[in-house]
């Protein structure tokens, strides 16, 4: 029997059908229409997931703003809602195999990148009920006998648009934050991976959230999506995923003066210097591509070495992607995982081709992987590509799957030139045991994230978030919380005679 069948007969979230979370119920969609979800590994269908209208994002509107104008969960104290916060991450933490299960079902992904996500998606629970204690107005000074003093009050209903690679991580990311300040949330999960969110509303039901509070709707993107950014009530829109679609949220939600928060794409330069632990740097930038399969919004995709150490450098960081295995993804043995789909495939191996056509080498992969056993998944070979430059589409787009390129530079001078030509501003990473040129390279670069000597770039309490066209706005940290709220200013006058600032 495999690892597989193992968890599957274990594993009791697992079901044919997932319904819709609307006011603190289990509802299939008004048209019942259905999204089938299907395994990336295998092709294989997973299950049913009902599929959301206009009209059931506007019964998880109503839901959402009868839970926030009328009910409780605003009301309550700090304190009790990190209770809840802690006891949806108990909960979680008690089903954690169950979860990984699913999130591998439906994404593809390898069990240990799969494990680090929930147990992040986890942790954010987490963080968030600790978080939430110290968020707090402030005592202003005031001349005379004035007084002010600030609240934080919670922004909303807020839309939340999640991404397919990270689903369940993504979900945590933006539920955990706002519901810790007492707002209320609808969330669209994506059509291709939806079902971890899902289970996460339900927990979040199960551990005490209050009806209307937490609503999970999937659907379309173009019907749903834009439904919910445009809606009058709804306060705010956080949205993960393109650049071009969070231009359009952007565009869409000027007409209400929504909040937003737009987490975008990137193309993150890698930058290994001459004095960089070599062997350190080679595992790390193996890591920053090839982890969850390239197919992340901070992936470092373009790799940029001294001159000095290029040709050393390459050959070790070649013979290493050689040797990443491709297969089942509960198995153990597996680096990396599939593809999502038959059109991102398509899409990674379009942008090898034009590198290709012109004239670009590829120095390993660069082909569509066969798999065996799991011929009928989408797979793509972890692939380096040399000979290349910024006039190249595959240097200058995002291309969201396991694909690097490679380029020398001669000083620290034109290392930050090259990292910085570019739209996005998401991910960085500089490898050099020069801590004063570490520095000044990290402060130069125009990215919201810069990894020195490190592979990782999200962690509970870490900013993410970027600059230019990734997007604005940080997630994962104590900031996120002001994001969710509005800061109210209140000024007293203490005084014993009456203020008469007209003289009349």
């Amino acid at each position: 029997m495999s690892t597989s069948q193992t968890l599957v007969e274990q594993n009791s979230l697992k079901r044919e059908f997932y319904h819709l979370i609307i006011n603190g119920e289990k509802v299939e969609s008004n048209n019942g229409q259905t999204i089938s979800t299907y395994n990336p590994a295998t092709g294989e269908l997973v299950a049913q997931v009902a599929k959301a209208s206009k009209e059931d994002a506007e019964r998880a509107v109503q839901a959402a703003r009868e839970a926030f104008d009328h009910g409780k969960w605003r009301k309550y104290p700090v304190g009790r809602r990190a209770q809840v916060l802690n006891k949806i991450a108990s909960i979680m933490r008690s089903r954690f195999n169950e979860i990984v299960e699913l999130e591998i079902l439906d994404t593809g992904k390898s069990l240990s990148t799969a494990q680090g996500q929930v147990n992040q998606a986890i942790e954010d629970f987490e963080f968030y009920a600790g978080a939430i204690v110290g968020h707090r107005g402030v005592v202003n000074n005031m001349p005379g006998q004035f007084h002010n003093y600030t609240e934080k009050e919670p922004v909303g209903v807020c839309a939340q648009i999640i991404p397919w690679n990270y689903p369940i991580m993504m979900a945590a990311w933006k539920i955990a934050p706002a519901i810790a300040v007492g707002c209320s949330v609808i969330v669209k999960p994506a059509s291709l991976t939806p079902i971890t969110a899902i289970i996460l509303g339900e927990i979040c039901l199960e551990a005490g959230v209050p009806a209307g509070v937490v609503n999970i709707i999937p659907g379309s993107g173009a019907e749903v999506g834009n439904y919910l950014v445009e809606h009058k009530q709804v306060d705010k829109v956080a949205f993960t995923g393109s650049t071009p679609i969070g231009k359009d949220i952007m565009n869409k939600a000027s007409n209400t003066l929504k909040r937003v928060t737009l987490e975008l794409g990137g193309k993150s330069p890698n930058i290994v210097f001459e004095d960089a632990d070599l062997d350190a740097a080679v595992d790390g930038s193996l890591y920053g591509i090839f982890y969850n399969s390239g197919q992340s919004c901070e992936a470092r995709s373009r790799l940029y070495v001294h001159e000095n150490i290029y040709e050393q450098f390459v050959e070790k960081f070649v013979s290493k992607a050689k040797q990443i295995k491709l297969g089942n993804p509960f198995d153990k043995e597996t680096h990396m995982g599939a593809i999502i789909d038959q059109t991102q495939l398509d899409v990674i191996d379009g942008y090898v081709q034009s590198a290709i056509q012109d004239g670009a080498e590829v120095l390993s992969g660069g082909k569509v992987a066969q798999v065996e056993g799991f011929e009928n998944g989408f797979w793509y070979e972890p692939t380096v590509i040399a000979n290349v430059n910024h006039s190249m589409k595959v240097v200058n787009e995002e291309i969201f799957g396991p694909v690097v390129v490679i380029m020398k530079f001669k000083d620290e001078k034109e290392a930050i030139q090259l990292a910085n030509d570019t739209e996005f501003g998401l991910g960085s990473a500089v490898w050099s045991k020069d801590g004063a040129r570490a520095t000044r390279v990290a402060n130069e670069i125009q990215a919201g994230i810069v990894m020195v000597n490190c592979p990782f770039s999200a962690m509970p309490g870490t900013p993410f978030g970027g600059y230019k066209q990734s997007g604005f706005g940080r997630e994962l940290c104590i900031e996120t919380l002001d994001l969710y709220t509005e800061t109210k200013s209140i000024i007293s006058y203490y005084g014993n005679r009456p203020l008469n600032p007209l003289g009349l």
